[in-house]
This record gives C-alpha cells, structure tokens and sequence, in this order.
C-alpha cells in the first residue's frame, strides 16, 4: 500500500505557475463538466461535483503529476444506457462498483498491459466516440426533447424530424464557430467559456424561449451511501466491468499523453489505478458520475505549464468555488449552448494527422481503425475495444507468420575434397528456417519440409529460429516423421538453448553447427553404403 500513498515528493516539483495552469484548467473545464453531467442523465450538478471530487481525489492519489480527471465524453456514452435501465441510483451504484474494481486492478499491478493496446485501435475507438457525442448533442442542439431510445443515429434522425427550433439551433451554432475558429486564432485564449457566457446573455437579453441548465445546488451534498440497490448488484455488475475498463483506458492513456508532451514526467500507470480507484468509490457519495482522466483537459494542463499536481488541485478548487458563488448564473446556461461545447469538443477530438498516417500506413491498420471506429457506434465502446484488439492481434499474427521462411542453402565445402563435396551435395540438402516457429506459421513449415525428395539427408539450420511454441514442435516432429519413413533421415544444427528441451523429447539428433552435422551425415551415408 505505501507504494501507492501520497508521499512529500509529489509536491517537491510545485511552483508558482501551477496555480495559473489550475486555473486556466477549471475556465476550460467548467462548460465540459456541466455538459457532460447533462448528457449523461443526472444533471449539471453531478459533472460539477464530479470535477470537484474526483478532481481533487485523482490529483492527490493518482500516479500522474499532470492528470485532470472529471467526467468525460466516453464516459458519458457508456452512462446513458445505465441511468435509462437503472435510473441515477444505478449510475452511483456502477460507479462505486468500478472504483472498487480498479483498486483491483492497481493491486493486480494490471496498468502495464496498457502498452498492448495499438495505436490504429484507441485512435478508431476516440473517432466512435467523437461520433457518438455529436449524435447524442442532436436533439439538445435543435432545441427539441431527447426521444426514448438508446440508439444516438436513430435518436438524431427522430431529433431532425419533430421541427428543429431556430434559436436552439442559432445558440448552438455560434459556439461551435467561436470554439473551432477561436481555437484556430489563439489557442491560448478559452474560447469555451467565451462562448458560453456568450450565448447565455444573448439567450437572456432576446428571453430566447429555449430549455435551461435549471437550479444548480450551491453546496456539495453531504456523502451518503443512500443511493446503493443491493437488489440489483449483480445486474449493474457487468455495467460495472465495462465502466472500470473504460475508466482504466483512458486514464492510463491520457497519462501516456502528458509523459509525451512534457520532458520529465513519468507516470505510474498501476498508482494511476488506485488514484483513479479511489475517485470512483468516493464520487457516487457526493452524487457524482464515474470519472477519469481527461485527455483534453489534461493537455490545456500541461501546455499551461503545469509542473506537479498542485494546478489538477487548484482546478478542482475553483470549480468548488464557482459552484459556491455562481451557481444561480450557472443555471441559466441554456441547454443548446452546452450542446455546441460538446459538438465543438467532439469536432476537436479527433486528431486528423494521426488517422491520416495511420490510414496510409498500412491496409491492416486502416481496417482495424475503421472496425474499431463502427463498432464503437454501433455497440458499446468495450465491445468495440475488445473487437480492435482481436482484429489487430489476428493481423499481426498474420504479418509475423509471413515473415517465416525456409530457405535452401548450399553445403559449405568444409575440409573434403571437390569430388566428395559434389557426392554430398548429391545426397544432402540443408535447409535454414528463419523467423517464429508457430502456430500461425508452422503448417507451412510442414508443407514445405515434406516436398523434399531425391536425397538421403536433410539438415535443418535452427539458429534463426526466434520462437517455437507447442505447435511448431509438433509440426517439425510430424515432418521429420514423414521424411524419415520416405528413408530421408533429419538432423538439426544451431539448436538454441532455450527450444532445446522442447526438440530433445522427439530424439532428433542436433548439432551445434551445420559443419558437425554435415560431418555426422557424411558418416552415416557411409555406413550404410550410399557413399564409397
């Protein structure tokens, strides 16, 4: 446990500039967190108690000096279903559930694995995600209700069909222009805030006749475990499977991100867990959602300069005092407002340069991106990861059993005679196998090895073999069978160490060189007669 307690070092590197990168953090992060605690059900007040709490919790435990954590848009498309099905009390329940699995996680030292996941994969899932935000903002953003459903493309087209309301549509529409163009002009400045405080006193001066964010609580609740429903544990646990993976997958991603934008910084994915761990046991309790770390916040941390985890704890801070003195303004938000922030934000997540190598890298990382980035829409998006990961796997074992050759290699002429030499090249063949010796790529082998004919010995050259698994022994005894019943007797040379108690137990003879073999096939063609 004391590897993953808050210890005095992380916060030897804090300075002064992390109180401005924490500040400039919470601007940007304030239109998200009531955005997102929208879209997911429970309302504005719960994405900003989620910045709060788990904001604070993750900077203090987490195994990142950069993290920002608070709801986010892959979470919030996983929560939809969950509060539809359960209702909020389901959501707090799940939430609960998946910090409890992440601390499980963290002890099983389980954040390594991350490093598994290819690129083609989380750039595919991102894109579905993108694209599931912006269908869900639809019917917000056209000033109309959400229909009943958990399908977003249905739900959008319904949205386009019952009469969109002009000025729903004119306040979305303006933020997302000021957010995407104003972002173009000067990143530095928060266009989201801009925009929203914007289009709020434009929805106020006109009196636009459009739904409103609503009374927001100037208080964080007391913490209560109220909310459980014992009844329908285990209901809400594959929920919660789903939300612990999501959570554990774009933290440990979005900490990968900063390590890669900063010069010094190193996370400790497994710590990540825990801090993450403990932000969604204690979040529910003060009516939050699920959470985890935010890739785009985390970003506008570190390109503000942020240093330690002081700036994460500064943001989390003055978000609580907004909420403490601007909850009334923050009330009047109108819905459509927030709905462009997140069609901006959707528009925004995607990182163009890196589909667009991706998609010209190679045709195998083209089709797991885009399978990737369906199933994402299309089902859930832990199905989704699940479907790039078996996709990317089964292409990469196609490539690397490709990469198998066997290749005939002339006889080297050692120290007999020119004449001897044409006699042996007559009645032996050596064969070098280079690469994995597999299951994708055995049976090739096999193929290949009992073609051979017209000669009395083959020597297979093993050192350029890098792997062997069960199935490739397998493989080469069922050839050297084949072969030896045809009178073609087998030796093996340059056997590596590491596969030769796997080759000893089919009584092969190997050699440590191809000479000592050619040598001892020399002998044996000898003894029994087929050289003079």
């Amino acid at each position: 446990m004391r590897a993953f307690l808050p210890a005095k070092a992380d916060w030897s590197a804090a300075k002064p500039r992390d109180v401005v990168a924490g500040l400039t953090v919470a601007v940007v992060a304030l239109p998200l967190a009531l955005g997102f605690g929208v879209a997911s059900g429970l309302g504005a007040a719960a994405g900003l108690a989620t910045a709060i709490v788990a904001g604070t919790l993750a900077a203090v435990f987490g195994g990142s000096s950069l993290q920002v954590s608070g709801p986010t848009g892959a979470m919030t498309v996983v929560l939809v279903p969950i509060v539809a099905a359960f209702g909020p009390g389901g959501v707090l329940t799940v939430g609960l559930l998946a910090g409890v699995l992440l601390l499980a996680l963290a002890a099983a030292r389980a954040g390594r694995y991350m490093r598994y996941v290819p690129a083609p994969v989380v750039e595919g899932f991102t894109i579905g995600i993108a694209a599931v935000i912006a269908l869900q903002q639809i019917p917000a953003a056209l000033g109309v209700p959400t229909p009943d459903g958990h399908n977003v493309v249905v739900n959008a087209v319904h949205a386009f069909g019952s009469g969109p309301a002009l000025p729903a549509v004119a306040l979305a529409a303006g933020v997302v222009v000021i957010m995407l163009f104003g972002a173009r002009w000067k990143p530095a400045i928060p266009f989201s805030l801009l925009a929203v405080a914007a289009g709020t006193v434009v929805a106020e001066i006109w009196s636009l006749p459009v739904p409103r964010i609503g009374a927001l609580p100037a208080l964080l609740p007391a913490p209560s475990l109220s909310f459980l429903d014992w009844g329908a544990l285990w209901s809400l646990l594959p929920s919660a499977v789903a939300v612990a993976a999501l959570a554990a997958l774009e933290s440990l991603l979005s900490a990968t991100v900063a390590d890669g934008m900063s010069v010094n910084q190193r996370h400790d994915p497994d710590r990540e867990l825990f801090g993450q761990g403990i932000a969604n046991v204690i979040t529910p309790m003060f009516g939050g959602v699920p959470a985890t770390a935010a890739i785009a916040r985390t970003a506008v941390n570190v390109r503000s300069g942020a240093s330690s985890r002081l700036a994460a704890l500064v943001h989390a801070v003055t978000l609580a005092a907004i909420m403490l003195v601007a909850a009334p303004v923050v009330g009047r938000i109108p819905l459509a407002v927030l709905a462009g922030v997140l069609l901006a934000t959707a528009v925004r997540m995607v990182e163009v340069g890196s589909v667009r190598v991706l998609m010209r890298a190679n045709r195998s990382d083209a089709v797991v991106l885009a399978l990737t980035a369906i199933a994402t829409l299309a089902l859930d998006l832990i199905t989704a990861v699940i479907v790039g990961l078996v996709v990317a796997g089964a292409l990469a074992l196609r490539a690397v059993a490709r990469s198998a050759r066997i290749d005939e290699e002339p006889l080297e002429p050692g120290d007999h005679t020119l004449e001897e030499h044409e006699l042996l090249a007559q009645h032996i063949v050596a064969y070098r196998l280079d690469g994995p010796l597999f299951f994708a790529a055995a049976h090739r082998f096999l193929l290949e090895l009992t073609e051979i004919t017209a000669v009395s010995v083959v020597i297979l050259r093993m050192s350029h073999v890098s792997t062997m698994d069960g199935t490739g022994v397998l493989v080469l005894r069922d050839a050297v069978e084949r072969l030896e019943r045809r009178g073609v007797t087998v030796l093996l040379s340059g056997v590596r160490d590491e596969h030769r108690r796997q080759l000893e137990v089919h009584a092969v003879p190997a050699f440590a060189s191809t000479p000592e073999a050619i040598e001892y096939a020399r002998d044996h063609l000898r003894r029994n007669g087929t050289l003079p």
